[in-house]
């Protein structure tokens, strides 16, 4: 029923706080002429227990007298994509996209050419699902033009109108379809948008790197995607292998939370990081994260526990699950590697160049060589090999 979802809108902290309502005043909310939309709207509805962020507010008025009306009434206000109608207000703590209500003149698949208008069933007609063409206004009260509230509820992820001609509109909309199934679908396509999704996928590749990266990040980060994955793959639309397929199920069904490095380390596993990098525009950071993940996961899955806590201690946890994963341990074993590493104390090295260079050694190539040799000896000793030892071990320089 409509009033309960209503009701959750009109008690929710983000549309009850001041500057909240205070935008709401100064886009003519009272009139109806301003109202929330999208994400903030559905996940309130749902009230599923994750954050609700994300302000963005409709309006029949052009971005002109938005920014106009925000500065008479100090509230920042920047242009961040006036050409398309969007204006991004700061109000205190609250920041809200104000985007005037538009429908798609004419487009290419990655951008549009837009005719602004006051036709509420129009804007509603030209976004992506119907449970994201959502609206309420300053008191909560909905409004909701295509009947997306019975698919919100039922967790119902369908295009609004034809999907091929949505899909044409903006070709990233297959990785939404996706990523929406996967948050609010239970993993569950709609067939009509799935075909969809199957017949466009080669158009992905006209679509920006940066945009892909950007949709897979949020992808990986939720907390169940194996099943969407493979529906990907099979669509055309994520070229991943079944062995990599199996490890990322696998993997979920293992876990409680699901990491995003953890996946990204079991995707490099058998992807060439150079290609997921560029195929998704990750940054070293992130790339490097998964790698060290991986990293600690092939240590552990060969049981050198005192070399995994010793160059990777900082993926220790998400190296465990990954190699419990690529090595198939139960969870007994799992638990048993888990003790050991909880056993492990680990030191500093107990030579270093200096002590080799008092034995004769120059700084250069043969120093690097013996001091890893003896880290080498060290790390397989278990810790257990003193200075002394070692020292005792060096070989002789040019000998």
């Amino acid at each position: 029923m409509p009033g309960s979802a209503e009701a959750r809108l009109a008690a929710a902290p983000w549309l009850r706080s001041a500057e909240t309502q205070a935008l709401f005043r100064v886009l003519d909310g009272e009139d109806k002429r301003t109202r929330a939309v999208g994400g903030i709207v559905r996940d309130t509805i749902l009230d599923l227990g994750r954050p609700v962020s994300d302000l963005d507010l409709a309006t029949e008025l052009l971005p002109e007298e938005v920014l106009a009306r925000a500065e008479a009434n100090g509230i920042a206000a920047y242009p961040t994509g006036i050409d398309h109608g969007t204006v991004t207000l700061r109000l205190g703590d609250t920041v809200a996209e104000v985007t005037t209500l538009r429908e798609d003149v004419e487009t290419d698949g990655r951008h549009a050419r837009v005719r602004f208008g006051q036709d509420w069933a129009r804007d509603a007609a030209r976004r992506d699902f119907t449970l994201n063409a959502l609206y309420c206004d300053r008191d909560g009260r909905l409004f909701d033009p295509l009947g997306g509230l019975d698919d919100c509820r039922a967790g119902r992820v369908r295009f609004i109108g034809d999907p091929e001609r949505r899909i044409a509109e903006d070709r990233l909309r297959i990785l939404r379809f996706f990523r929406f199934s996967a948050s609010h679908g239970g993993e569950t396509f709609d067939a009509e948008g799935l075909a969809a999704c199957r017949h466009a996928a080669r158009q992905l590749a006209s679509v920006s790197a940066e945009r892909i990266g950007h949709e897979m990040r949020r992808m990986l980060a939720l907390p169940r995607i194996a099943i969407t994955l493979r529906a990907m793959a099979e669509s055309g639309v994520l070229p991943l292998p079944d062995a990599t397929l199996a490890y990322l199920h696998a993997y979920e069904r293992r876990v409680f939370r699901p990491d995003i490095q953890a996946r990204l380390a079991l995707i490099l596993a058998d992807e060439r990081p150079e290609a997921i990098k560029s195929q998704w525009r990750l940054s070293n950071d992130e790339i490097d994260a998964g790698l060290a993940v991986l990293a600690a996961a092939r240590l552990l899955a060969d049981f050198r526990l005192h070399e995994a806590a010793y160059r990777q201690p900082g993926s220790l946890a998400d190296g465990l699950d990954v190699a419990a994963t690529l090595a198939g341990w139960s969870n007994a074993g799992r638990q048993a590697v888990l003790d050991q590493l909880g056993a492990i104390s680990v030191p500093s090295l107990p030579v270093n160049g200096r002590d080799l260079m008092a034995l004769g050694y120059r700084t250069g190539p043969a120093l690097g060589a013996e001091l890893a040799r003896l880290e080498r000896l060290w790390l397989e000793s278990g810790f257990a090999l003193g200075r002394e030892a070692l020292l005792e071990d060096v070989v002789p320089p040019g000998a």
